[in-house]
This record gives C-alpha cells, structure tokens and sequence, in this order.
C-alpha cells in the first residue's frame, strides 16, 4: 500500500489508534501521544459552618465531588488546598473525610487556618488527611510527568497573616536546588505567597523568601485558596491564582467598609460565586475555573 493510500485507509479504520510507516516499509503502531498532566483544585469548604453564606456547605462540597467524578477524563489528583472544616471539630473532620471519600481520582489535602485550631486540631488534620511522605508541619513535594510538585504549609493556630518559617524554608531551598531550571514547577499553599491584602491578612508574611528561590526556574505556577475568589498575578516567570470556595464566597479586597468573613449574596447566585479549577500541565500550567452552577 502506498503511504497516501495507507493514510486514507487508516482515517477511518483506525481511530483510537496512531501508525506509522517506518523506513523499511513496515507499517506498525507508533506510540500514543504524550500524556497531558491534569489536576483538580478544590479549596475552602469550611465543613461545619451555619449561617447564611450558605445553608449546605456539605451540600455543595458533594456537588463539586459529583462533577469531579463526572470529568470525562479523571485527573490525576485532586488537591484540596485549605480550610476543609471551619472549626477542627472532629464530627467536621469525619463528615468532610466522607464526602472527599467519594472522589474517584487520588486526594491531597492542605490544611488552613481553620484547620489548625487549638491543641486538638493539627492532630485531627493529620489523622484525616496527613500524606506519609510529609515533613516538618506537613509539607512535601513529589515528581510526575515531568513536572516538580511542591505544597507548602503556611498557616497556624492564631495567625492573620500566613507564615512559612525558616525550617519549612530551608527545606524549600534544599528541595529546588536538585531541579534544573527548565522544570515546570507546580506550588501549593493555603494562604497566597504574594500581598493580595496584607490588612486583612491575605498574604504570607516570608513568602517573598520563597518567590525568590521560585524566580530561577522558567514555567511556575501557585495555587492557593483563603479568599474564597480568583485573584491571578504575575511576577516575570511566577504565576499565581487563588481559587474559589466550595463554601461561600468573601469580599473582594479595598470593598469599601467589607472585612473578611462569610459574605451572603443575593438568593440564586451562590452556586455562580463558588467552584473548583482544573489544570493541565505541560512546559507550563493552563487552567480552567469552573462555576458549581455549571457543575
């Protein structure tokens, strides 16, 4: 068969299916193609609330689990970056673990501030959700696809602002030192790395520590959550998003007269203000954010 009849011929006879006619004539398979990398965002959901923001927080953590689950393709994980209960009760820890458990695709989970309340509250966190290859207060990071993982912990029992430390730093530095700087880096946190609102704590006070180390490196990207809305910034190669609640949605930062805390909206518009993000990763990450009205 000649190449232009053979590339007819498999047009519509072999779909799902890559060939490739070799120098010797052969015809055989070819590999597929590269796997894109792809990961779900899910942030602040805040089990354990009454108020109303939001009426069900459980309920619209299941809905964002459901349509997860129904993804044509499944991510390769799931990461949850904070504020999974809001008050680190353990019936809170119990119900969220139960509703994340539906998930079909593999959970991270990062705690918040909310987390961490009193002496009781980082020990249910880990007992709930702690990763095995964590270290110090519970970050780590790991390798796939090409793409260097890391997730930070910069929140604490008392603290309006977030705070890396100089352990979890050193440890940061030491971790990127072993990248080359063509690695595309994905970075995880609770609180944003970069000032979205330092008066009202919406900002982690060394984190320009760890922006500096980040600024060798090509393709960067930081994933928060906390303030419950998108915020995107760039700083040369760094780029950085907060992601919406499953929870209720919060202030826009410089709102006149507005704090920080649950904001109620107007009846039927909820599901519009709050959502979880889907990211693939190449050279560098592309993200979509998705609405739980769409969801």
């Amino acid at each position: 068969m000649k190449r232009g009849s053979f590339i007819n011929h498999v047009a519509w006879t072999g779909a799902g299916i890559v060939y490739a006619l070799g120098p010797d004539g052969i015809v055989r398979a070819a590999d597929a193609a590269p796997r894109v990398l792809s990961f779900v965002q899910v942030s602040d959901s805040h089990i354990g609330y009454t108020g109303p923001a939001n009426e069900s927080v459980h309920g619209t953590l299941e809905r964002a689990v459901a349509s997860i689950n129904a993804l044509p393709t499944q991510p390769s994980f799931v990461i949850h970056t904070g504020d999974v209960t809001h008050l680190s009760k353990a019936s809170e820890f119990e119900d969220a673990r139960a509703i994340l458990s539906g998930l079909r695709a593999p959970l991270i989970t990062l705690p918040g501030e909310h987390d961490v309340i009193g002496a009781e509250g980082p020990k249910r966190f880990a007992a709930s959700f702690a990763r095995k290859d964590a270290v110090g207060r519970g970050w780590s990071s790991w390798d796939d696809g090409g793409v260097h993982f890391v997730a930070l912990i910069n929140v604490g029992e008392g603290e309006t602002m977030g705070v890396l430390g100089d352990e979890q730093l050193t440890w940061l530095g030491k971790d990127l030192a072993a990248r080359k700087s063509d690695t595309p880096i994905v970075v995880f946190g609770h609180v944003p790395l970069f000032a979205v609102a330092p008066e009202w704590g919406w900002t982690t006070t060394d984190g320009v520590k760890a922006i500096a180390m980040l600024r060798r490196f090509a393709a960067v990207t930081v994933l928060n959550g906390h303030i419950h809305q998108i915020v995107e910034h760039t700083d040369g190669a760094i780029r950085f998003a907060t992601a919406r609640a499953t929870a209720f949605p919060q202030a826009a930062p410089g709102t006149p007269g507005a704090k920080p805390g649950p904001l109620a909206v107007s009846q039927g518009s909820l599901l519009h203000v709050l959502g979880y993000r889907t990211v693939d990763v190449e050279a560098a990450a592309s993200w979509r954010d998705v609405s739980l009205a769409r969801a």
